[in-house]
């Protein structure tokens, strides 16, 4: 999955929609959880076009991992939810 992590340095590298198949800008980040393998604090992101935000954001919050959903250019990835290495 895309991350608002990635490097969009190069050409041809800016973000994309999450979405299977989807080739659209990103404009959302969906931050989520899944509490029975990450820690509380941790954030894993999904990208999302306009067109997919809700698809996507209905499938994590079904399954109780959606945490929050932002635009991405006001994305500030939270303290503590880096992976640990």
């Amino acid at each position: 999955m895309n991350s608002p992590d990635t490097d969009t340095s190069a050409p041809g590298t800016d973000p994309t929609c999450s979405a299977k198949g989807c080739r659209a800008a990103a404009v959302w980040v969906l931050a989520w959880n899944n509490p029975k393998l990450h820690t509380p604090e941790r954030r894993k992101t999904w990208l999302a076009c306009e067109e997919h935000r809700e698809h996507l954001s209905r499938f994590l919050d079904v399954r109780g991992f959606l945490k929050d959903v932002v635009k991405l250019e006001e994305w500030v990835q939270p303290e503590g939810s880096e992976r640990q290495r």
